[in-house]
This record gives structure tokens, sequence and C-alpha cells, in this order.
């Protein structure tokens, strides 16, 4: 059954299975419970301020836009199977930081709070880097930033509003 709904390079056993609706049902799929809760939990965290100021369909369309362009970008650069919703997650979070980028966010590593800026800028390198390294394997480094690269060109393609605090 994962293999109708997963999303796997053209050099796999399961390529010619594919469905142009693989981009879509890989966002569903996750790796476990972890994997989906803490997906779920920060699309919810971040999300709703997004949607909140743009509308349940511009958000809808912005995330799976997202989410698609993170699994094209993950198939160019490091062809492997792909499942999680964490590509339209950090076109999300991205958003978040570009929309308010002043508003601090508090985690365990951060417990003074960081600016939403500067967590995704962070947050980015840091993707960028375990990507180029390679040294978490099984993780979709590069899906992560297509989340965010297409956000930022959607968000500036439909001219969506940024900076509202």
């Amino acid at each position: 059954m994962l293999q109708n709904f997963a999303l796997f390079p053209p050099n796999s056993q399961f390529f010619d299975l594919f469905r142009p609706w693989q981009f879509i049902t890989y966002m569903f799929l996750h790796g476990g419970l972890g994997h989906i809760f803490f997906n779920m939990f920060a699309l919810w965290i971040f999300g709703t301020a997004i949607e909140a100021a743009w509308g349940t369909k511009t958000f809808t369309l912005y995330y799976f836009g997202t989410g698609i362009g993170a699994a094209v970008l993950h198939m160019i650069l490091t062809p492997s199977i792909v499942i999680g919703a964490s590509g339209g997650v950090f076109g999300i979070l991205l958003a978040f930081g570009m929309m308010f980028p002043e508003r601090r966010i508090y985690m365990l590593l951060f417990p003074v709070g960081i600016k939403a800026k500067y967590f995704v800028l962070l947050y980015g390198a840091f993707e960028l880097m375990m990507g180029i390294s390679s040294l978490q394997t099984g993780i979709a480094h590069f899906a992560h930033l297509g989340g965010m690269l297409v956000g930022i060109a959607i968000i500036k393609f439909w001219k969506l509003p940024t900076n509202l605090e």
C-alpha cells in the first residue's frame, strides 16, 4: 500500500507505480507517531496565525504548493523515498517568520525566546548543513529547504502580505 501513496524517486523499484497524486498523498504518510506529532504540532502552532491572516483558501493552496515544491526539490537533489508533511510545514514556518518576524519562539534550546526571523534563518541553515553533510540519513533535509524556497517564491509571486507586526 505504501507504494500507492509515497513518493518514490525515478531510480526506485516502485517508480513504475508513480501516479501524479503521490505529490500530495506523500504528505499524509509519516514514519511514526513522533513524526506526525511534531509535524501537526508545528502546523497548528505556526499555521493558525497564517490562516487567520491569509484566509483558508490561500493558506491551503500555499501549504500544498510548498509541500509539492518540497518533493520536487528533494527528488532532484537526493532521489530517495519521501513521506511526511515536513516540506509543507517548513513552508509554513518560513511564512510565519516573514509575517511575524519579531514574535518570540520559546523552546528548550531557547528558554528566553528567539525572534521568529532568527529562528527560521537558523533552522534553514541547520537543514542546509545537515543536507550537505548527510549526517542524518532518513531525513529529507532538502525537502525541508524546498518547502522554504517554494514558500518564498509563492509569497513573492502572489504578493502575499508579510511583516504584519
